[in-house]
């Protein structure tokens, strides 16, 4: 039977940050009331839809957004009640909330703890404060502090720090810095990212008109370059291409379903789903979202039938991503054929390049194939 990792996007935020695109709104009483009520509601027409005779069990929970902790407590309790009560929570199931450091308030993380959730993702990006105002955040370095404190005071044991790399400004210096601030917090997870800057968003909008000009690309390529024997001197293992665990049982398991092609579900404005081959998105506006299920329909903006041989790529070049790389066996289960069979003169190329290892259970990219991710996924489109 299909697990689904099952998604919640709580779109309310104090302020947007510079790079952002995602849908997100400023927070009032009757956005969240009239959020709440509709994305409740979704929670149970997928999960009736999806289920059948018995509610399908959830391979993982996460919320995110916006910033779901600037939700009342109330609220979250209310979209938690709604997830249990329509999927099956197994036990030991990894189920995340993302904070902003502002907006880490103990009584809140303390509240989440009891619910259930038991993972953390903090939104740390820079221990850098000049750099956080470049990128429009909510906070100071101090306040990670804060808000690691208080994770920890509420029980959490499982803590993930966002990182950003290749900030306007930024210097190879810089985020070794940024990097030891991360590991003096102790986490159990760090998710370091190159920053991206969709069109639209303030952040490139300065660097279009000169107002910032862009980290040159060997300073970006270096920090990437930094970033695994730093971290792995301090005990963490690099299992994905941006993301590293003090150990196996810390890796991110939700990410882990959309790295290796697997079903999920998303609720909310703007969520997708990948479900028995289709992929749907939500309407992005929170009115039409709302007003579409108050009618008592979901409220998909966009659906695609996503064709074997499309799945068969995507899993190829999402599942690389994992340092381990892709899973022979796992492949030919979901698909009748050995991935060699499928691509083998790509992965020859590959292989030839320095890029692509083949073992005789997985595939796998070599260091240089990591640090040209972008070019070995183009391979399999």
């Amino acid at each position: 039977m299909n697990r689904p990792g099952l998604y919640v996007h709580a779109p309310f935020c104090r302020q947007k940050c510079a790079y952002c695109d995602f849908v997100s709104y400023p927070l009032n009483r009757a956005a969240v009331e009239r959020y709440v009520r509709a994305v409740t509601a979704e929670i149970a027409l997928r999960g009736a839809a999806a289920e059948g005779d018995a509610p399908l069990e959830a391979a993982s929970l996460y919320i995110g957004g916006g910033t779901p902790t600037l939700l009342p407590l109330e609220a979250l309790t209310t979209i938690v009640a709604a997830v249990q009560r329509h999927f099956r929570w197994p036990e030991g199931l990894e189920a995340t909330v993302e904070a902003n450091p502002e907006a880490a308030a103990f009584s809140v993380l303390d509240g989440l703890r009891r619910l259930g959730i038991n993972r953390l993702s903090i939104g740390m990006q820079s221990g850098e404060d000049r750099l956080l105002t470049v990128l429009g955040r909510g906070h100071r370095a101090a306040d990670v502090r804060e808000a690691v404190r208080s994770a920890r005071r509420a029980g959490f044991s499982n803590l993930n720090l966002d990182l950003i790399s290749g900030i306007p400004g930024q210097t190879p210096a810089d985020w070794r810095r940024t990097l030891e601030a991360a590991l003096a917090l102790e986490p159990e997870h760090i998710s370091a990212y190159g920053l991206e800057v969709p069109p639209g968003t303030a952040l490139h909008a300065r660097l279009q008109n000169g107002g910032l000009f862009p980290v040159p690309e060997g300073q970006a390529l270096e920090m990437f370059h930094l970033t695994r024997p730093i971290l792995a001197g301090a005990g963490f293992e690099h299992y994905e291409i941006a993301n590293y665990a003090r150990s196996r049982s810390r890796e991110c398991r939700h990410n882990l379903v959309y790295w290796r092609n697997e079903p999920y579900l998303g609720f909310g404005p703007a969520a997708h789903s990948f479900w028995n081959g289709r992929r749907t998105a939500n309407k992005r506006a929170l009115p039409a979202y709302a007003a579409r299920l108050a009618a008592g329909g979901l409220p998909v903006a966009e659906s695609e039938v996503i064709d074997v041989r499309t799945q068969m790529a995507e899993t190829m070049f999402l599942g690389l991503r994992i340092v381990r790389g892709v899973e022979r066996a796992r492949f030919a289960r979901r698909f009748g054929r050995d991935p060699e069979a499928v691509y083998g003169p790509e992965i020859a190329r590959l292989r030839a390049e320095g890029l692509l290892t083949l073992e005789p259970d997985r595939l796998r990219l070599t260091a240089q194939g990591l640090a040209l991710a972008n070019l070995v996924f183009e391979r399999f489109l």
